[in-house]
């Protein structure tokens, strides 16, 4: 890791560091920005033809969105502008108002962004159902596809998919070869410009609108072309107060605001992945991108919201900070001012083109198996079918219902069985157990004979107040009636308090016990395991049946408060794992032969994605290493030489800060994240895992985990060298698709 060597030091003085950063933005930055410009052009006004707005306000959408949202957004690489995810809301907006209004609406959405930035609720957004969130850009793409097929045809788009499916026929039997022949053959290049080797890293959509324009001006002239006002400042529609009922009105507004908002925290955290700099501030996003939207609709611009298109484009060009998105905005300004009359020669059936595309691309397939993986195809399919034929906002509230109609109905689940074996009837109860299944409960629990001793096991998420009231009253009254009944208590009254959501686990309830009862203790232990394996056993069949795949080498420390599959809420099969004292790796051919043979093995056999190290707070081998207590010639000593570059390594950095307390780490702690980043070069060392990084098939991840608190961060190249594992991957929250 470049950053952290025995030279690293703060800069020397604020002037160097100034002079550094202009020279990594005019080295990087610039050249970056200058590609997003050249495919933010094309895709602004496409949208702006698809949304039904004045084609200036896309271009003053882009500006706006890559000036302000650049300068005041969270996320330093993501770039901002009009997104093919508004268009049908735009469009709407712009039938039933007037564009004048819909600007004054799209100010309105910003100020109510800054307000959900401010008062830092940003990741709620992030709290959506992927289902919802992929079914509604998929209704969005089939509409954007639908009518701009129209387009691509000669013709114009409808107000709605109905409407365009009801006229497609016609438009199919009308002669417009010169738009048709633009509009495929720009379809064309897009999807077979990517495939062509060694030429993708120039964007297809340049490509396509440049070859089709230059091919149009010398063969067809008859193409309807985009139209912009000779004096473009002069022509700016200044916002207006909408006519309209306050709900209609607040409703307009919460929807701009509300997948506005949704589209660039998902963005911001799909760019995340794609790079190892800082990590995004999402409640800063926010106020950013409130801030454009304010001032785009006060100068009669599109709504903005940040895209994963463009800011991928600004990443794989080499961007390194926010100058790259300010700068794509001012080219854009500058071109449209000087150069307007240039645009004027694109045709519209080639814009139509790069949208239908960019429709069909909303719906993906990947999303789609994963859906239907985990049983979510159904929202996902409600949700998109209620975009595209209802509206936005319906077909969104049609998937939230129907997903939390299917969280209720899991809620209710429980299953309950009581069988007897060998005279003793044993209950298990498996799931939710809440008021909702109360009723299966008892009925199943009356099946046992009086007098009968009975065990129960327990094993649920979550056991509300009407469930253990349910589960008391039977208790208490079969041991009245003669029988005698075993329960967990500790889980029973962790499954009541702990909340939804909290699986009970043995290791929960642990005790200490003396030492010679450890060996009975493992044995209950096993018995306990065994007893509560049926759960499991379907799984592990399998994978007994069909060998381990797993898909990480997990490489962390042999200290006993580090349990992996805990850290990662992972299962069996899917980690490969490596302990030792101190999570080290030694450089390849260090003579450390079971280090060695691991990592191969994991990479050449096994072929995992990526390779985790994982260090912790309250390291006895870092403090040792610092305190140098291991006693000399001892084989602890020997391998703690292994740590003696880490100890440097530490020696030589600033402080390292704890990203959620703001508290200074210790010596021993700055000495495990750093140890970290080290392990991380030594394992670069195997000719193996640099093969595999280099060709994108292996990612090399590090890890610190703080035992008291609970808490893992993600050890970064550079400084602040620890962030918070949320902010890095907002692991859950599914990336969307758009322009």
């Amino acid at each position: 890791m470049p950053s952290i060597s025995p030279n690293h030091s703060p800069p020397s003085s604020e002037a160097a560091h100034d002079r550094s950063s202009w020279r990594s933005v005019l080295r990087h930055d610039a050249p970056a920005s200058l590609v997003v410009f050249l495919i933010a052009i094309p895709l602004s006004l496409g949208i702006a033809a698809a949304s039904g707005a004045p084609l200036i306000a896309g271009l003053v959408a882009a500006v706006v969105g890559g000036i302000v949202a650049g300068a005041l957004g969270g996320s330093t690489l993501q770039v901002s502008g009009p997104a093919a995810g508004l268009t049908v809301v735009v469009a709407g907006l712009a039938t039933q108002y007037g564009w004048a209004a819909t600007a004054g609406i799209t100010c309105a959405a910003g100020l109510l962004q800054i307000l959900l930035g401010v008062t830092r609720i940003g990741r709620l957004a992030l709290s959506l159902s992927p289902a919802v969130v992929h079914g509604m850009l998929a209704g969005i793409g089939v509409t954007i596809a639908v009518q701009q097929l129209h387009v691509v045809l000669g013709g114009s788009a409808q107000s709605s998919l109905i409407a365009n499916l009801a006229k497609l026929p016609a438009q199919l039997v009308a002669h417009h070869p010169g738009s048709v022949l633009v509009g495929v053959l720009t379809v064309v290049i897009l999807l077979v410009w990517p495939r062509l080797p060694k030429v993708s890293i120039v964007p297809a959509p340049l490509v396509a609108v440049v070859s089709v324009t230059a091919i149009a001006a010398v063969f067809l002239a008859d193409v309807t072309r985009v139209d912009l006002p000779a004096e473009p400042l002069k022509e700016l529609i200044p916002p207006t107060l909408p006519a309209g009922g306050p709900l209609e009105l607040a409703t307009a507004v919460l929807t701009v605001a509300l997948v506005a908002s949704v589209e660039s925290l998902l963005s911001a955290v799909a760019v995340d992945k794609l790079h190892r700099g800082k990590r995004s501030n999402l409640d800063r996003e926010l106020v950013g991108q409130g801030a454009a939207n304010a001032i785009s609709g006060a100068l009669g611009g599109m709504p903005v919201t940040g895209v994963i298109v463009r800011s991928s484009t600004n990443v794989a060009a080499g961007a390194r900070s926010r100058a790259s998105a300010i700068l794509h905005g001012v080219w854009i300004a500058v071109f449209v001012l000087a150069a307007g009359a240039m645009l004027e020669l694109i045709p519209m059936s080639a814009l139509a083109g790069v949208l239908l595309v960019t429709g069909l691309r909303l719906v993906q397939l990947a999303h789609i198996r994963t859906l239907k993986r985990h049983d979510e195809l159904l929202v996902y399919v409600v949700t998109a079918a209620g975009v595209a034929v209802l509206g936005l906002a319906e077909g969104v509230l049609a998937g939230l219902a129907l997903a939390l109609a299917r969280v209720l109905y899991r809620l209710s689940r429980a299953t309950v069985t009581a069988t007897e074996e060998n005279g003793t009837w044993i209950v298990r109860i498996r799931g939710t157990l809440v008021f909702l299944g109360v009723a299966s409960l008892v009925r199943t629990l009356r099946t046992i004979p009086a007098g009968a001793p009975v065990r129960v096991d327990l094993q649920v998420n979550h056991l509300d107040h009407a469930a253990y009231e349910a589960i008391e009253d039977w208790r208490r009254g079969h041991i009245a009636r003669g029988g005698s009944v075993e329960l967990n208590r500790a889980a029973f009254r962790a499954a009541l308090h702990g909340g939804a959501g909290r699986r009970i686990v043995p290791w929960q309830h642990h005790q200490v016990v003396p030492e010679l009862d450890q060996r009975a203790a493992m044995l209950d232990g096993i018995r306990k395991f065994e007893a509560s394996a049926d759960p499991i056993r379907p799984m592990m069949a399998q994978l007994a049946a069909n060998g381990q795949k797993p898909t990480q080498l997990f490489i962390t420390c042999a200290d006993s408060r580090i349990v992996p599959n805990m850290i990662t809420a992972t299962g069996p099969g899917d980690q490969f794992c490596v302990r030792n004292v101190g999570n080290l790796v030694p450089p390849y051919g260090s003579n450390s032969s079971s280090v060695d043979a691991a990592v191969e093995y994991a990479v050449e056999v096994l072929g995992v994605a990526s390779i985790v190290v994982c260090g912790h707070s309250h390291c006895g081998a870092a403090a040792a290493a610092l305190e140098s207590s291991a006693q000399d010639g001892t084989a602890l000593q020997t391998w703690l030489k292994h740590l003696e570059l880490s100890v440097r390594r530490a020696d030589a950095l600033p402080d390292i800060i704890d990203p959620v307390t703001g508290i200074k780490l210790s010596p021993a702690d700055k000495l495990s994240v750093t140890n970290v980043a080290v392990q991380l070069e030594n394992l670069r060392s195997f000719a193996c895992v640099r093969k595999a990084e280099e060709a994108g098939r292996l990612e090399l991840v590090g890890l610190y985990f703080d035992i008291g608190a609970a808490a893992a961060r993600l050890v970064l190249e550079r400084e602040p060298y620890l962030v918070r594992a949320d902010e890095e991957l907002a692991t859950t929250a599914p990336p969307p698709v758009d322009t």
